[in-house]
């Protein structure tokens, strides 16, 4: 799944409408998510990413800083939630 530009604003309901269609055609297929094109996540983007990777452990290609970024914060499961927490 190649993405590029803004994940966010309405981009991100049609990613999820999008992935929402995918999933269940994916069986035993490993996922690829392609961000190298991305240039922009809000928040409920990456919370669509995570969710997204989260359920298929999906192999992400990222190729400059921000999507590297972007890359981590996709990956790295309730950082966050366990900074409030602790």
């Amino acid at each position: 799944m190649k993405l590029e530009g803004r994940v966010a604003g309405p981009w991100v309901a049609e990613l999820n409408r999008l992935w929402n269609e995918t999933a269940p055609n994916l069986a035993q297929r490993k996922l690829s998510l392609d961000l190298r094109e991305t240039t922009y996540a809000d928040a409920c983007g990456i919370r669509v990413l995570k969710a997204i990777y989260a359920q298929t452990g999906a192999a992400i290609l990222a190729s400059t800083p921000w999507t590297q970024y972007l890359v981590e914060e996709v990956t790295t499961a309730n950082r966050n939630r366990a900074e409030v927490e602790g």
